[in-house]
């Protein structure tokens, strides 16, 4: 992990020390959920999540045509 140093404000710090006591976590690994669920909404997606997400839509539609892989050109 890498250290960084942020500042908020008074209000930010109570309300998220107050958040991470009743979560039974530490305020930190609160900051690191909501960093990661930012960068998600963004679409940045890390390489072995876009792999997953692929892999689980493989297979998952069906065109109903018995040759589409063989004449997919002709389609």
């Amino acid at each position: 992990m890498v250290r960084t140093q942020i500042e908020l404000s008074e209000a930010q710090a109570r309300a998220l020390k107050s958040l991470a006591a009743a979560q039974k976590k530490k305020p930190a690994d609160l900051i690191r959920q909501a960093v990661d669920q930012m960068l998600r909404a963004r679409g940045a997606l890390d390489r072995a999540e876009r792999k997953r997400r692929a892999l689980a839509a493989a297979g998952r539609f069906h065109s109903g045509l018995p040759d589409l892989s063989t004449e997919h050109d002709r389609y």
